[in-house]
């Protein structure tokens, strides 16, 4: 074991939305000097609403955001299921719609990625505007080239950078080798909230189709949520955002309720997103001295609600193993990825799930479905089919257990500390 890698100092994190920040925030409180690139040229506050419940729970309150997050709830109050004319087929509240226990709580992505980048901020170094265009390692560090035409060395380099991971494209070699498409695709922008939702979501199911609106807490406008099914993974480049419009367009043109309003929304969108519901699966997720965080090393899609948690969870372990093997790669690595994998796995497995619940793909079964959204608040058994609902995702929420990384060394101090697990 040489010296270099006992004495890993120099990170450089690629992806400044949640899994990156929170990774910087730990290695600089471990006394490791990280650095994050963000292609965009300034933080992205767009998104939706993601689930923090679990181990991330926990991961939050280690980290000293929780409070804020709690300050930043959506608040949900509920949801309904209505028809083509509008009329409420149903309603549900939030804890069950969510399945949400006790702690749980629901935050935008957006306000989530300011609270990271407003607690990091002052501490570690940030560039936008960039990203990495070749990685060149050798037994000292990696060399890095960005877009810039900047060259610099660093000890290790994370991917952080999401499904379409530009890292892990570099590092491990084309998007295709380690994506599966999940047989549908999503679409999420921001418009006026013309049904005046308040903390509320609106639901309007068609045969392999979901749409969703909903406004949450302190919001004047509201987020439009689309999902279809497509068998086959569609041809598109994922920053092709016209050609996306379009799409949706498409897809959707003839459908009733408030559809054919909220396309001509989504036409004017300037957050407009739409992408494949998919898996990254992956035998490893390092290499050498590159190792991928988050998205980039295992997306669960949006399906499982345990993206942002993961991110969180993962973030927590990778840089408590690092400091633990005293910044040794080849030591940590290996231990993040142990640790991790088997929940990553059982939130994939719900996902796969999830996705063919989002897009019920005939006229009876949603019909059944609507019966028992109708029905269910007064049955005597409400109780516990909401507990069985809650079950399967508290479990998946609490997949990967915590490890205590206790570092001596005051928080931000420049020295390495000595970390024990």
């Amino acid at each position: 074991m040489t010296s270099t890698t006992k004495t890993a100092k120099t990170v450089l994190i690629s992806g400044a939305s949640i899994a990156g920040p929170a990774l910087a925030h730990w290695l600089h409180r471990y006394g490791f000097a990280p650095t994050v690139v963000e292609r965009a040229s300034e933080l992205r506050t767009g998104g939706y609403k993601v689930d923090i419940r679990g181990t991330a729970i926990e991961v939050c309150r280690r980290m000293g955001v929780l409070d804020e997050i709690r300050a930043n709830s959506t608040d949900m109050r509920g949801g309904s299921y209505v028809d083509d004319a509008g009329r409420t087929i149903g309603e549900l509240p939030a804890d069950i719609f969510g399945g949400r226990v006790e702690e749980d709580d629901e935050i935008m992505r957006g306000e989530l990625a300011r609270i990271l980048y407003d607690r990091t901020r002052e501490d570690v170094e940030y560039v936008f505007g960039d990203s990495i265009a070749a990685l060149a390692e050798d037994t000292d560090g990696v060399t890095v080239t960005f877009e810039s035409g900047t060259v610099r060395r660093f000890d290790l380099v994370v991917g952080a950078d999401g499904l379409h991971s530009n890292t892990r494209r570099l590092a491990f070699g084309p998007e295709e080798r380690f994506k599966r498409h999940l047989g549908a695709y999503i679409s999420i922008f921001t418009a006026p909230n013309h049904l005046g939702l308040d903390r509320w979501e609106t639901y309007h199911a068609l045969p392999g189709k979901l749409v969703c609106v909903y406004s949450s807490s302190g919001e004047t406008d509201a987020k439009n949520l689309f999902i279809f099914s497509s068998d086959r993974e569609l041809p598109h480049d994922h920053r092709d955002v016209a050609a996306h419009k379009r799409l949706l367009t498409d897809t959707f043109t003839g459908d009733g309720w408030e559809v054919p309003r909220l396309l001509g929304h989504a036409a004017e969108a300037d957050d407009f997103y739409l992408d494949s519901m998919s898996l990254v699966e992956m035998d490893s997720w390092s290499r050498g001295r590159v190792v991928l965080l988050g998205d980039a090393a295992h997306c669960s899609s949006p399906a499982s609600g345990q993206g942002t948690g993961l991110a969180l969870i993962g973030a927590y372990v990778l840089a408590g193993e690092l400091a633990r093997a005293g910044g040794d790669h080849t030591v940590a690595f290996a231990r993040y990825e142990q640790h991790m994998r088997p929940g990553v796995e059982q939130n994939q497995k719900m996902a796969e799930g999830f996705v063919k619940e989002m897009t019920v793909g005939s006229k009876w079964k949603i019909a059944l479905r609507m019966f028992m959204v109708r029905t269910l608040p007064k049955t005597p058994w409400k109780n516990l089919i909401a507990k069985k609902i809650r079950d399967g995702i508290q479990a998946a929420a609490n997949a990967v257990p915590l490890v205590d990384y206790t570092a001596p060394a005051a928080a931000g101090t420049t020295a390495r500390p000595t970390v024990t697990a």
